[in-house]
């Protein structure tokens, strides 16, 4: 007998379509059932004409906890996920202090436990002190992240020798290293010939130059130290060009976000602050290259970047548009956009699952328990009503940002119910009992 069987349902993994029903047990998928076979269960849930999506996984994602809480707490971010679908969170350590030693990952791990209301998977920084590594993989975080530009001098590795030398570090190690392509050397040269602090110095400082040298220059390490990396928030047709040559080089996958397929730099012009981050929005045809390059499969995974900061933070006066805190929220988000990305033709809903659950969980190495909806893996399920159109608004956003760049944007179906491992967590919009989020690490 199962505990429960969602009965009526299209199936969506990242392969296609199939009508089937879903039969849960002990958090996992125990069987994928033929349409009206008899089965028996406890619950026995109604999803006719309703699509089956597995959770989302959300590879990059800063929740702000420890040391940073006014931003963002576990508690609120995962709240956030949790309603937008996204039944896995990838936390990057960018927090107070860097998740960069051992001892600070195992704090992060407990200082997260019983707060989470979905899985979340810890990052931790690479510093400049690489005799750390061996005691960082030992609590097999999902991924670690090295830095090229834009961060303090602890953790910033500039040159091409830094960068390949950090990867030498990880030899024999199965792991994923996330890199941020940018220029250090353009953002210090940009800083000498133009001080205005307008929003054009803004975008000279991380022009899609500094990009694609990022990403060329990662493939190159990667592929000599023979390393496994994942290149973060590509956004540019520069940036495109430069993956699309030289990715066959190295193990290597890439990621874009939400606002970067939506948003250009002329936006700023009524969003600003709340459109600030890095890297900056581009131009339309750098975001119509971003969409060729969807349709044409060379973006591995779309992730949020969600990174917010308390609204008095965005809303202080600044001397530079540079200064004001770079970042914007997106869990609660994620599936809506992706799902207006299939209103207007540009992915499937396979697609989506594809870039928003199978990659990343596979990427990142939960591959075996995320991302699909098969027999064994974690049941993680998403309810998705397409008959009930939704509209994403700010008075709905949990997140302690208070504002969505999308307000007002409308879809064409509804999430109507969502579970992690077998358990109802939201039903209509709402969250059903207490936290039952866990830490899940990488696969050996």
């Amino acid at each position: 007998m199962f505990e429960t069987l969602i009965r009526g349902g299209m199936v969506v993994n990242a392969e296609g379509i199939s009508h089937s029903d879903i039969g849960m047990a002990a958090g996992k998928v125990a069987a994928i059932v033929a349409p009206g076979e008899a089965a028996e269960a406890r619950m026995v849930v109604d999803a006719s004409d309703c699509f089956l999506l597995p959770g989302l996984v959300d590879a990059h994602a800063h929740l702000r906890d420890p040391g940073l809480t006014q931003k963002e707490d576990f508690s609120s971010g995962t709240h956030a996920a949790a309603l937008g679908g996204v039944t896995t969170v990838l936390d990057m350590p960018t927090d107070e202090p860097w998740t960069a030693t051992p001892t600070q990952l195992a704090d992060k791990m407990a200082i997260a436990e019983g707060r989470i209301h979905v899985d979340v998977g810890l990052q931790a920084v690479i510093s400049r002190d690489l005799s750390l590594i061996p005691g960082l993989l030992s609590l097999a975080p999902v991924s670690f992240e090295l830095f090229t530009a834009d961060v303090p001098d602890a953790f910033l590795f500039a040159s091409l020798d830094a960068v390949a030398e950090a990867l030498k570090a990880f030899a024999g190690a199965d792991t994923l290293i996330g890199i941020s392509p940018g220029d250090q050397s353009i953002l210090n040269g940009s800083a000498t010939r133009d001080r205005s602090g307008a929003i054009a110095a803004f975008l000279d400082s991380r022009p899609p130059l500094a990009e694609a040298n990022g990403i060329a220059r990662a493939l190159v390490a990667a592929a000599s130290a023979e390393a496994k990396i994942h290149v973060r928030q590509i956004n540019s047709e520069l940036g495109v060009e430069t993956w699309s040559r030289l990715r066959g080089m190295a193990d290597a996958s890439v990621e874009t976000t939400p606002q970067n397929l939506f948003f250009t730099a002329q936006d700023y012009e009524a969003l600003g602050a709340n459109l600030k981050a890095s890297p900056p929005l581009r131009s339309p045809h750098d975001v119509d290259a971003l969409h060729a390059a969807l349709g044409a499969g060379l973006i591995d995974i779309v992730a949020t970047d969600h990174a917010p900061h308390a609204p008095a933070e965005k809303a202080a006066p600044y001397a530079a548009f540079a200064d004001i805190p770079g970042g914007m929220p997106g869990l609660q988000t994620l599936l809506p956009t992706m799902l207006k990305l299939v209103d207007d033709g540009l992915i499937a809903l396979p697609g989506l699952v594809r870039m928003c659950s199978r990659n990343p969980a596979e990427r990142f190495g939960l591959g075996r328990r995320k991302g699909r909806i098969a027999a064994g893996y974690d049941a993680d399920l998403l309810i998705l009503d397409p008959h009930q159109p939704s509209t994403i608004a700010d008075a709905d956003q949990v997140s302690r940002a208070g504002y969505t760049p999308f307000d007002g944007w409308a879809v064409k179906a509804r999430l109507t119910n969502v579970f992690l491992r077998g358990r109802e967590i939201v039903r209509a919009g709402r969250l059903v009992g207490p936290a039952q989020g866990k830490i899940v690490t990488r696969e050996s």
